[in-house]
């Protein structure tokens, strides 16, 4: 199992470019595989990445996630492309539905049919950033063109697939998906079985799960899980995650998160090994020491 850093936090030295850059090189120096990155509210991830990516040489590049709506796919095809060829072919291209309040109240565009909207996104996306001809009809979609990077041969793409069908959609359109509020219990009897039985259908090769965690090393557990809940309070609101925190059992956030001294987080790393996760994506917490914790996942690699 790979083992990487999220980043994109929504303050502190990483909303600069020379604090990501610093935060990047030093994950490289770690020895980290990947470095994802959110796709929040300050800087746009791939443009942000394929900065990184001049400034890194070794470690993998991915966004975890940029929301599909308000980029048509040709042109999130083209802006994936020139950010894989900033990094020089280590970016990953993680994208998701994002969620109704935020797509509907913030774009005022409309949330209706998310799952028709995915796949139509996925048919032109998919072979767009294999940069192959694309000419399609659909009902929310029509795209016609090549995106032509010659510094890109091809960009991984992963779904933010959570419910049954968009499982489907990402073992059968996409290379895997990248989770986030889902825990153990969930991963390896909803996750992972369903999407690769959907890659298996469709004759793909196994698809990667990434699975994002929230991660810390702490001293004072109990307070450190008061902290979580009510910094983290809003995931446990929104449906998609709420639906994943119900099907574990969770009552909220800091359930589902790997919390806790050394041996409690070498456990729970040991477990999403033995159900099968592809990689794993570190949500540093801010409720312990930051450093040690980087230091305990990095000699976990």
């Amino acid at each position: 199992m790979k083992i990487g850093i999220n980043s994109g936090a929504a303050s502190g030295p990483e909303t600069t470019f020379p604090g990501l850059i610093e935060r990047a090189k030093k994950m490289e120096a770690h020895g980290f595989d990947c470095f994802w990155m959110a796709n929040m509210f300050g800087l746009d991830a791939l443009t942000a990445l394929a900065i990184v990516g001049q400034n890194t040489t070794k470690i993998q590049l991915g966004t975890a996630v940029v929301p599909s709506y308000p980029r048509h796919p040709l042109v999130m095809a083209q802006q994936a492309a020139t950010t894989n060829a900033a990094a020089s072919g280590r970016f990953h291209l993680g994208i998701g539905l994002s969620h109704k309040p935020i797509i509907e109240g913030m774009f005022g565009m409309s949330y209706d049919k998310p799952a028709k909207h995915m796949r139509e996104y996925l048919e032109v996306l998919a072979p767009a950033v294999r940069n192959e001809k694309v000419n399609y009809k659909g009902e929310q979609y029509s795209a016609r063109g090549q995106i032509a990077v010659s510094e890109s041969e091809s960009v991984p793409v992963l779904v933010a697939a959570l419910g049954d069908v968009m499982l489907k959609l990402a073992g059968t359109l996409a290379d895997g998906t990248i989770t986030w509020m889902t825990g153990l219990k969930t991963l390896e009897d909803h996750i992972i079985p369903k999407i690769r039985k959907a890659a298996a259908d469709a004759g793909r090769p196994e698809p990667r799960i990434v699975a994002g965690v929230p991660t810390a090393i702490v001293s004072d557990k109990e307070a450190a899980v008061a902290r979580i809940e009510k910094g983290m309070k809003m995931y446990g609101q929104l449906d998609s995650y709420r639906a994943m925190l119900n099907k574990e059992g969770a009552s909220g956030p800091s359930d589902i998160a790997n919390i806790g001294d050394e041996g409690e987080l070498r456990k729970y790393i040991q477990r999403l090994r033995d159900i099968g996760v592809t990689d794993l994506n570190c949500a540093v917490l801010g409720v312990g020491d930051h450093d040690t914790t980087v230091e305990f996942m990095a000699s976990e690699l």
